[in-house]
């Protein structure tokens, strides 16, 4: 199922209206088992989607257990994020197994806890089998049901005044959130570009803007902050032959926004998860890393 990417808006009727009749299946059953465990898991779920980030765009059903898992990992995490006392925290998932790069987690999104209660993720997803992406808010068992290649959620608390920014940023308008929010995409965007903006990407440059809010306007602008403060990205070392294949075999991975230097000597500056984590408690900005498996 194909669907139009819509920044912050409620898709539910617009979901159900084209769910395949297996997908309707699959939600019946995944009503069934929130139903069984409603107290704990209320509020979990929010507005459905077909898009992804940090994993594979390969479509399968969902089996049981992988629904189960994902449902408890959603479960755990908001318990352990209520025990923490954190209003707002950099949230990451393992979608695919980025170990020969010596990258442990794929994807990570702004996650706020709501007047309610309840945890919800503010994310950057890439439409699967297209360069575009769109800015969504889900639940965490949304996050987490997303065919994860590793049970794991690991997070970063930032400080308070870093909470508080993020905070006031993520109350205001969608307009503001989505400031700096770039549709074109790549898995792999220069870290220190503006032609695409990767999901990882879209997050740090959200909180440089939230931090410096009134002189931040600009993606420039907030790469130039996060160099201030000392934010490394990670290098990938790709070759020509893995680049070509990644950009022939793939509508979501592009190089030529990588600077020619850098591009021909197989060094690939992008965002990931585990340098941001890495650099948080680094420059301050943030508590060490908390790590959650099943």
């Amino acid at each position: 199922m194909k669907r139009i990417p819509t920044n912050f808006g409620s898709y539910e009727t617009e979901y159900r209206s084209r769910m395949s009749r297996a997908r309707r299946g699959l939600r019946a059953v995944m009503h069934l088992l929130a139903a069984a465990t409603a107290v704990v898991l209320a509020g979990l779920f929010l507005f459905p989607l077909n898009a992804h980030a940090g994993r594979s765009c390969e479509e399968h059903r969902l089996a049981a257990a992988s629904i189960i898992k994902g449902m408890e990992l959603a479960q755990r995490t908001a318990q352990q994020l209520d025990a923490s006392g954190a209003q707002v925290v950099l949230l990451a998932r393992a979608g695919q197994d980025l170990g020969k790069y010596g990258l442990r987690y794929s994807h990570m999104g702004l996650a706020y806890k709501t007047e309610a209660g309840a945890w919800r993720v503010v994310h950057k997803l890439n439409q699967c089998n297209t360069a575009t992406a769109a800015i969504y808010r889900q639940g965490l068992g949304e996050f987490f049901l997303d065919d994860l290649w590793r049970n794991e959620a690991a997070w970063v608390v930032p400080t308070p005044d870093v909470q508080a920014h993020l905070r006031a940023a993520l109350d205001e308008s969608a307009l503001r959130i989505t400031r700096l929010h770039t549709a074109p995409y790549s898995i792999v965007s220069y870290a220190w570009g503006d032609r695409y903006q990767q999901s990882n990407q879209w997050a740090i440059e959200t909180l440089a803007a939230a931090m410096e809010p009134a002189t931040i306007l600009t993606r420039g602008q907030a790469q130039a902050w996060l160099k201030f403060k000392g934010y490394e990205p990670t290098t990938l070392k790709l070759g020509p032959l893995t680049r070509l294949g990644g950009r022939l075999g793939a509508a979501n991975v592009a190089f030529d926004d990588h600077p020619n230097e850098k591009r021909f000597s197989d060094r690939i500056e992008t965002v990931t998860v585990d340098s941001v984590f890495a650099w948080l408690p680094r420059a301050g900005l943030g508590a060490a890393p908390v790590v959650l498996r099943l």
